[in-house]
């Protein structure tokens, strides 16, 4: 491991010396994510994009795309996209990237399950806002505001994210 790597602990989120509260999926951590599990997948994950909505915060990092309002995550395991960014109007169950919450203002993308999706082994694990401190997710690892923009200002494609086995 190294600084740049960030590093789920009991307390949160290790990055560059820093430690950012954090909440993981309800159904806590395991090594064998499914679909819909509401899981945290655990191994070694790598941040393999970033998304943001430009009408509500300025371009986090260089290599940060906006969120478009057509923008949605396929989480449908019958959809040849399954766990991609697909565009509306989509024929298969998804989610809107452009939500009414601040919770996808920006989205960090691992490459679990991506970019060769196999079906029903889970989607859109992101890093994003949390809904309130450590209200658990459906699988993704979410962070206060200030915190995401922080770590999004600091990492680049390719960081680890390494979630130990509980």
């Amino acid at each position: 491991m190294t600084p740049s790597d960030l590093v789920l602990t009991p307390r949160g989120i290790r990055f560059l010396g820093h430690l950012f509260p954090c909440a993981i999926g309800k159904g806590g951590l395991s090594p064998t994510k499914q679909e819909g599990d509401g899981t945290t997948p655990t191994g070694v994950h790598h941040i393999v994009g970033m998304l943001y909505r430009a009408d509500r915060m300025p371009r986090p990092a260089h290599w940060a795309r906006p969120i478009g309002p057509r923008d949605l995550w396929s989480d449908d395991v019958e959809d040849d996209a399954y766990n991609h960014l697909v565009r509306a109007p989509h024929d298969f169950s998804h989610e809107k990237l452009r939500r009414p919450d601040p919770l996808y203002d920006l989205i960090l993308i691992t490459d679990w399950n991506y970019p060769n999706s196999e079906p029903s082994r889970g989607s859109a694990i992101f890093l994003h806002q949390w809904r309130r401190p450590r209200f658990p997710t459906e699988g993704c690892i979410a962070f206060r505001r200030d915190h995401l923009r922080w770590i999004a200002q600091k990492i680049t494609p390719g960081t680890r994210l390494i979630i130990p086995e509980a």
